[in-house]
């Protein structure tokens, strides 16, 4: 049995059935893609139900599967082996340099040798039907998350995919349907929303420190451009033929997830439309000319992604949020991390704080000392885990505690921080971004993947850790 698992087989009477039910989504998606607008708020389908607040039942220990072990994979298999109560059980990678050096971390653990799924691109449908994974860590170009996602929750496993969840409006509703329907998660693993700052400051906005909210401010700002060096391996060989391909905001959750959460988007309020424009697409063919030959490749690309993108998000309640990206410019990283309400504001990069306070003019100068700041709002998941998230690494320690919280809360049976319908909100907003540069900036809508239950679901709390 462990040489079937490690070869990717499945009994052929479930392999049949599960390749059935797979082609036949593929089959749909491409009968509606083109007919799909963000204006389109479906009803939910026969048989469905929501997945806002849902718990699945809790499990004793996390089998871990991991589709793509490449530069972001190989932090969640240090990290999944380094939670109690998690098991790295099964990985998947179409690269043996790279499998065989996550499958060594795994042994190095001390933990028992995870079940290897190699070949082609479809090597990952052999752990889908594996009894030993009970969620799958999604880690693989972005044309891959929805198709991946989507066939892990068929085959009874919790999808957990990077960023972003989708590239299209119709994959985001295929990862609504497909959730709501067989009552498996999907969560998008933002770890932005788990940077200390981050989680400080969704403490400070529940306490009511900035009054009602009125503004936020989002970006990706991070010169990448030494990505396009990358050809044949590693993130740049196909990040970089997305700046080809789309002209809009190519990476919008880092900096919106957290912004997200602060306004009970999906849980009080959710985005109604947006604007975006773009600037001219320059950087990247000045950046090709200066460092490839001139009959190089990356010379004969058309780069249409402008180098700044901006949009602006309206809400039902009528707030705002601009959400920048720029991966091309000389220019220090940011992600803005601004919240502003009637009683004052947060910034970060660096970060800062101005409020009104009793009356005062206090809101004048900026307060640059985050140590008081931090000693009265450290959120409680921070307080209680930042210590141990910081010695494992992973982006200061974001990473550790995202993979730590949502092996807690599957044990605990409790819901998600993030669910289905983040996943499909945040990372639309890309495609959207699109459609608005190519009509002059024209807003367009922003479907209700919730299909009206942000009305009632319940505000994200401020969650802490157990024993």
């Amino acid at each position: 049995m462990q040489d079937e698992n490690r070869s990717g087989q499945m009994s052929n009477p479930d392999r049949r059935r599960f390749l059935a039910t797979t082609l036949s989504i593929g089959a749909a998606a491409g009968l509606h893609s083109l007919a799909a607008t963000a204006a389109d708020n479906r009803p939910r389908r026969a048989g469905s139900r929501s997945v806002m607040g849902m718990a699945a039942p809790p499990l004793d220990t996390v089998g871990v599967g991991l589709i793509g072990v490449g530069e972001r994979g190989t932090g969640f298999v240090h990290h999944f082996c380094n939670i109690e109560g998690a098991r790295v059980t099964a990985i998947c990678d179409t690269d043996k340099v790279v499998i065989d050096r996550a499958a060594a971390m795994v042994s190095e653990c001390g933990a028992p040798e995870p079940a290897l799924f190699t070949g082609d691109d479809f090597a990952y449908r052999g752990m889908l039907g594996w009894d030993g994974v009970d969620i799958v860590v999604i880690s693989t170009p972005w044309r891959w998350h929805a198709t991946m996602a989507v066939e892990a929750m068929e085959s009874g496993k919790h999808a957990f995919v990077e960023v972003p969840a989708v590239t299209t409006v119709e994959e985001a509703w295929q990862l609504v349907d497909t959730s709501e329907r067989t009552r498996m998660h999907c969560m998008m693993l933002e770890n932005v929303c788990y940077g200390r700052d981050e989680l400080m400051v969704l403490n400070m906005v529940r306490q009511g420190l900035f009054g009602e909210l009125l503004h936020g401010e989002a970006a990706y700002i991070h010169e990448l451009r030494w990505q396009m060096k990358q050809i044949d391996r590693k993130t740049g060989s196909w990040r970089t033929p997305w700046q080809t391909r789309r002209n809009g905001n190519l990476y919008p959750t880092h900096g919106l997830g957290p912004i997200a959460q602060y306004m009970d988007i999906n849980r009080g309020d959710r985005f109604d439309y947006m604007t975006s424009m773009s600037s001219p697409a320059l950087g990247r063919a000045a950046y090709a000319r200066r460092e490839f030959p001139e009959d190089h490749p990356r010379n004969r690309l058309d780069y249409i992604t402008g180098d700044i993108n901006t949009s602006l998000i309206k809400t039902v309640r009528g707030r705002t949020i601009m959400v920048q990206y720029d991966t091309t410019t000389p220019r220090p990283y940011s992600r803005h991390n601004l919240i502003q309400g009637t009683n004052g504001v947060f910034a970060g990069f660096p970060n800062r704080i101005a409020l009104e306070s009793g009356g005062g003019e206090t809101f004048h100068e900026w307060d640059h000392d985050m140590a008081k700041w931090r000693g009265r709002y450290d959120h409680p998941l921070w307080a209680r885990m930042g210590r141990r998230a910081v010695e494992q690494g992973g982006h200061g320690g974001m990473d550790y505690l995202m993979c730590w919280r949502l092996v807690d809360c599957l044990r605990n049976g409790q819901p998600l921080d993030q669910d289905v319908y983040d996943a499909a909100a945040w990372s639309v907003i890309s495609p959207i971004s699109a459609d608005s540069v190519a009509d002059r900036g024209n807003s367009k809508p922003i479907p209700d993947f919730t299909r009206g239950a942000w009305r009632t679901a319940e505000p994200l709390g401020i969650v802490g850790g157990r024993n």
